[in-house]
């Protein structure tokens, strides 16, 4: 037998509370239970968002709540704005042109942020644009955005601001109200603490009025017909809903609001701190521009010398460990660890021991426990239970 870790930053570990929750035995979707249940659900979401706004959910993964952004607010031949600093900020550009938008892209070097900047010059050039997409947590490179400054910037156009918080929402500080985002997707699985399944977004005033004029073809992803069930007494959805995982997020928010938001985002800094140490302490470099609030994902580029396609196998076959890899154009090029949600210091020295053990093994010079050392004076100091 062999214990298995899961270090990576989606699916997540999810807490035995959770777990407990999900195997429940399964509520019916109409049922007065259940409309307390998604009454819970939307109340706590809006805790984590940060927000007074309208909450939608879908039984989808994460990319259903992007495309189900673009279809509401994006119109064919629409002028849409992305600023792209990884892979999901690709995909980004994928949905909206998929569905007909005329799409201008800010890219950038991946590992670097996106320049609110260089977004406030594109709106200004183009005074048609009617939405810009960012991610705020990029989770193939570990950056983390100015959602603040790009927000502030945005909102001062008739342009809405929609923003990719799958990795981020629950691990760093995103205050959707305050920071103006008008559209804010996130997904379950990873510091939401719950498997993958559920998709959220948070939809303010603003891009209401943009979604209620839109013309594009949609049902399943209707916002406006999920707004008119999920809102109100008399709460539902259009839909049958993902019952058992809105117990269980249900249970997981509950953990969440136990511990204090603030608590979680400052775990989640000692975490993300604790595994940028410990890759610098054995010489590695980090390959996203380091950030004290980039918490979700540490990403890690590979030494010369070392097959990165190996690294993964390795760490899963021999130690049970689950790490991820690169995507896209850094796929063999960098390998990340995840730490957000369900995580604490031990999940960090796991992944950095497992860490010097694999790279050892494919002819790397380990300073055997160096990474492990550097975290723990990290923890020593923290401020918070972990």
């Amino acid at each position: 037998m062999q214990k298995r870790f899961l270090i990576t930053p989606g699916p997540t570990p999810v807490p035995p509370e959770v777990l407990s929750a999900l195997a429940e035995p399964v509520v019916h979707h109409r049922a007065p239970r259940f409309t307390e249940i998604l009454k819970q659900v939307v109340a706590g979401m809006k805790y984590i968002y940060q927000t007074e706004n309208d909450i939608m959910a879908w039984a989808a993964s994460g990319t259903g709540a992007m495309e189900a952004a673009v279809i509401n607010v994006v119109n064919p031949g629409d002028h849409v704005l992305v600023a792209s600093v990884g892979n999901f900020g690709e995909r980004w550009k994928k949905l909206t042109a998929t569905w007909g938008a005329e799409v201008t892209a800010l890219d950038y070097e991946w590992g670097t942020k996106a320049d609110p900047a260089d977004i406030e010059k594109a709106l200004a050039a183009d005074p048609q644009i009617t939405a810009v997409f960012v991610q705020h947590s990029e989770t193939s490179t570990g950056v983390v955005n100015d959602i603040k400054a790009i927000g502030e910037i945005v909102a001062r156009t008739d342009a809405i601001l929609v923003v990719d918080a799958i990795s981020g929402l629950g691990a760093s500080d995103l205050k959707t109200d305050e920071w103006k985002v008008d559209v804010c997707v996130a997904g379950s699985q990873k510091a939401l603490m719950v498997p993958p399944g559920l998709a959220y977004a948070a939809v303010s005033d603003k891009a209401w009025k943009v979604i209620e004029r839109n013309t594009q073809p949609r049902f399943y992803f209707d916002m406006v017909a999920m707004r008119k069930k999920m809102t109100g007494d008399s709460a539902q959805t259009p839909y049958t809903p993902a019952v058992n995982l809105m117990v269980a997020q249900n249970a997981a928010i509950e953990l969440i609001k136990d511990e204090g938001l603030e608590n979680v985002f400052e775990r989640h800094r000692v975490l993300g701190k604790a595994a940028r140490e410990g890759v610098k302490a054995l010489g590695l470099e980090l390959f996203a521009v380091e950030d004290p609030e980039a918490n979700s994902v540490t990403a890690v580029k590979v030494p010369e010398g070392v097959d990165g396609t190996k690294i993964g196998k390795i760490a899963r076959d021999k130690y049970g460990v689950w790490l991820a890899g690169g995507q896209g154009q850094v796929k063999g090029k960098i390998f990340r660890f995840g730490h957000c949600g369900y995580f604490g210091h031990s999940d960090i020295v796991v992944g950095l021991s497992t860490m010097e053990m694999v790279l050892a093994e494919l002819g790397f010079d380990v300073a055997w426990g160096a990474s492990v050392g550097a975290a723990e004076q990290v923890f020593m100091n923290s401020p918070v239970m972990l």
